[in-house]
């Protein structure tokens, strides 16, 4: 948090510039860096590069299913399906260390492209769409402190899970 790529409006990436080694390696490298920090999800301005792509394990918030395979979202476009909102925690990467409850629609459509310039649809409820939620907003400079609508639950992590954890439980 600080630097100024988190807080821009990335471009979107044009049609031909998917499948560039850049692109491609760009998209490689968020993918192993989402691992090393054990996160779901990762959009390119935290690796202060001001493109509208991100990337996601959508299925890591199930208990009962093995992760999935992250994918590449470009150019995301989301649509809210239904009135449901879900206030629920969120931490970042960008901002280590902290917690807070963020409000979020429970359902979510979102046509975007993945990594091969193919035109893709997804349909994600729930954590899968808290996360590419989360995501997104990183690609309009918004981080997730900006949408919750109390900052009394901001938290650092290790007081979370001493005190806040278990209430959710």
């Amino acid at each position: 948090m600080g630097h100024p790529v988190l807080r821009t409006k990335t471009r979107p990436l044009e049609k031909a510039e998917i499948r560039s080694a850049v692109i491609q390696k760009l998209i490689d490298d968020m993918i192993d860096t989402m691992a090393e920090y054990h996160g779901v999800g990762l959009a390119a301005p935290q690796v202060h590069e001001g493109v509208r792509l991100f990337v996601a394990a959508l299925d890591a918030g199930d208990d009962d299913e093995e992760d999935a395979e992250p994918i590449a979202v470009i150019n995301p476009e989301i649509t809210i399906v239904g009135a449901d909102m879900v206030e629920d925690w969120e931490g970042c990467l960008s901002i280590p260390e902290i917690r807070g409850r963020v409000p979020r629609a429970r359902e979510i459509k979102v046509r975007a492209f993945d990594r091969t310039g193919a035109r893709i649809e997804l349909s994600a409820h729930d954590f899968s769409a808290r996360v590419i939620q989360h995501e997104a907003d990183h690609l309009d400079g918004v981080l997730f402190f900006d949408r919750m609508t109390s900052l009394e639950s901001m938290t650092f992590l290790e007081e979370y899970s001493r005190y806040w954890r278990k209430t959710d439980d």
